[in-house]
């Protein structure tokens, strides 16, 4: 049996907080060894920080009582002996629920009340006005408490229709999700939007984020919620109840939401739960399980997915097994099963494209240190060259040395002069790239599409205006791809002439290809068709839906531009922190040769303890390679064992053994 995804998250936090030590430890060496400039500091802390604070975001979705809180529950919180999301009859959650862990905060429940709907503003935004949110204090040492405290997600109100409308939450009675009025003319909301649970559970202080969805017509209500929050979870677990197989509904959350994101499919695993409603006397186990069998084709058929991504579940039996430590119920409830395919299969992707990740930096940052290390060593090479040379000379051949130095110096610093008007070119054209992928430059590029999508009733140009918006949002990105290639042929170009005039080493990556965001973009505008589709068009017609379809669209892609600048500026600053790195130690080795040079002329026995400070120089560069290399072997991850799991004895290096490397 392999890993479970608890335990397969816990190590995965334990070999984060590790390596973000191990990563401490080599700017603590870097630093006392003068191998620390700013722009190496930030790539450090960047990377450090990226390794701390990753988070595994996992969704819940489904219609109502498919069980994803009870499923919730088995997973993750069968340890405190009782439900602690409501999961029992006729306590449905209603809004959107995002149970993390924020240090520095209460255990607490946050609830944004749905009132905040009538504004344009996402959830995001919201998150950072605290005063608008209703927060409720959770007792850590009372998990009834906590319990009763989280019922609070499944309240729900009672409106007029005008205002259910108003809130984007009913349209007219020809949409068949839409609220049915009572005698009073009053339909039901929930009271709540938006739901954030502060827990200080160990796997959410580790970075799990479990997103818990509601039905079909809630979702379908918050763009934001299938814009941004589910497309960027790193898996979503689709609930199907096995008595019903996939309804139309059900058909309808995954082919508007999750299934047309053909590329994010491995990251789904469907779930048919409550299996043990076929669990009877009437039927054998052979033919239970064949109706479950029967059951998980019809819906992997039915959803275009492998049937190896279906589970067969049941997530009520499960948590009971848990409560109760029956390992016999355990493995009938199906959830072991459900529990590895989620470790080995979701938390292995995420644990490879971090891992890939780190090893990109670390091998970026020896590189860099390498490459200053390379350059003073070429610069001892020479120093020691034009010393050998002055053996027998008299004053005035040595005179005449330090002349020459001193020509080579100011014909370097006229040509640093030059290399500066370079740079300057190079970050104008950086400016004018990220204005262009900036705020400014997405309204631009969105104006056609807000324009559509102003003012009430039936917007009739809106699919033209969204096809157009997005045509340009990829010119967008395809033009800076090109502005890319430019800055990095012209300081290509820089750097071959300064390899050949000064022996400098350096070298210019190819520009960061932005294809992947290109593609986002795409994959934005197939995902969310729905929205400007002929079945919305009732729900478009409402102005704060509208506006709100427009907002999430703007925030989503707000952060594809922001990733390709980002993208772009590190690119750039590699780039340039190695020609500052290089001039900084040719200034310094000027300073160094003129000084060796007045000192042989000051004294007969200079030129002799000269060469020896340069030889043990040179011994000392080796050592600091050496260290340098045992480092990053220490940093860069191992390969997964066959199971997609890390074995044990292939954690990360204990922290000792590297800091008697820092120390050294």
């Amino acid at each position: 049996m392999g890993f479970s995804f608890n335990q397969r998250f816990d190590q995965h936090g334990t070999w984060r907080r590790s390596f973000a030590h191990q990563l401490e430890l080599l700017g603590q060496w870097m630093g006392a060894h003068e191998l620390m400039d700013a722009t190496l500091q930030e790539r450090l802390q960047r990377l450090e920080q990226q390794v701390r604070s990753d988070k595994v975001t996992v969704a819940f979705v489904g219609e109502f009582s498919r069980g994803k809180s009870e499923l919730i529950n088995a997973i993750f919180f069968a340890g405190y002996g009782r439900r602690i999301m409501p999961a029992s009859a006729g306590r449905t959650t209603m809004c959107p629920c995002e149970l993390s862990y924020e240090s520095g905060m209460e255990a607490c429940l946050r609830l944004l009340p749905i009132e905040t709907r009538r504004q344009a503003f996402g959830v995001a935004e919201w998150r950072l006005k605290p005063g608008s949110w209703v927060r409720l204090p959770l007792n850590m040492d009372d998990p009834e408490q906590i319990a009763k405290t989280l019922e609070q997600v499944t309240e729900m109100r009672s409106v007029p229709v005008a205002e259910a409308r108003a809130l984007g939450l009913a349209t007219d009675a020809a949409d068949d999700a839409a609220s049915v009025p009572d005698a009073n003319g009053m339909v039901q909301v929930p009271k709540w939007r938006h739901a954030i649970i502060n827990l200080p559970h160990p796997l959410l202080k580790q970075g799990l984020v479990v997103l818990d969805t509601p039905g079909l017509n809630a979702v379908g209500a918050e763009p934001e919620l299938t814009i941004n929050l589910i497309p960027q979870a790193h898996a979503v677990v689709f609930m199907l109840g096995l008595d019903t197989g996939v309804t139309r509904s059900d058909l309808t959350i995954w082919r508007d939401h999750l299934g047309a994101a053909e590329d994010a499919l491995d990251a789904r695993l469907v779930v048919l739960n409550k299996i043990d409603t076929l669990w009877d006397q009437l039927n054998t186990p052979e033919e239970v399980q064949a109706q479950i069998e029967r059951q998980r084709r019809a819906s992997a058929d039915s959803l275009g997915v492998a049937l190896d991504q279906v589970v067969a579940v049941s997530a009520q039996k499960g948590l009971l097994a848990k409560i109760r430590c029956d390992d016999e119920l355990l493995q009938a409830s199906g959830l072991p099963q459900l529990e590895v395919l989620l470790g080995t299969g979701i938390m292995g992707r995420r644990q490879a494209i971090l891992r890939a990740t780190v090893a990109n930096g670390v091998q970026s940052l020896q590189n860099e240190i390498q490459r200053v290390l390379g350059f003073r060593r070429r610069d001892l090479d020479e120093q020691m060259l034009e010393l050998r040379s002055l053996r027998g000379k008299n004053t005035a051949v040595i005179d005449a040395m330090r002349g020459r130095i001193e020509v080579e110096q100011q014909e370097f610093e006229a040509s640093a002069i030059k290399i500066q008007a370079v740079r300057a070119v190079h970050m104008k054209m950086l400016r004018d790239l990220y204005q262009r992928l900036g705020p400014r430059g997405l309204r631009v590029h969105l104006a056609e599409l807000a324009e559509a999508l102003q003012g009430a009733g039936l917007k009739l140009g809106v699919r033209k205006a969204y096809d157009d918006s997005f045509d340009r949002l990829r010119h967008a990105m395809e033009a800076a791809q090109a502005t890319g290639a430019e800055i990095q042929a012209m300081l290509g170009g820089t750097f071959r002439q300064l390899n050949t005039d000064y022996g400098f080493s350096l070298q210019v990556a190819p520009a960061p290809s932005l294809a992947s965001c290109t593609h986002e973009i795409t994959a934005i505008e197939q995902r969310h068709l729905q929205y400007v589709g002929m079945a919305n068009r009732l729900r478009l017609a409402q102005p704060e839906h509208a506006q709100r379809v427009l907002h999430a669209l703007s925030v989503r892609l707000r952060s594809v531009f922001e990733a390709a600048a980002n993208e772009l500026e590190q690119w750039s600053n590699v780039a340039t922190a190695q020609l500052d790195a290089q001039l900084r130690e040719r200034r310094s080795s000027f300073v160094r040769r003129i000084e060796a040079v007045n000192r042989i002329h000051d004294a007969a026995s200079g030129l002799m303890e000269r060469i020896a400070e340069i030889e043990d120089a040179e011994r000392r560069l080796n050592e600091l390679e050496q260290r340098l290399l045992e480092f990053t072997a220490q940093l860069v991850p191992q390969a997964p064992a066959d199971d997609g799991m890390a074995a044990p004895d292939m954690a990360p290096t204990q922290p000792q053994s590297l800091i008697r490397l820092a120390t050294a």
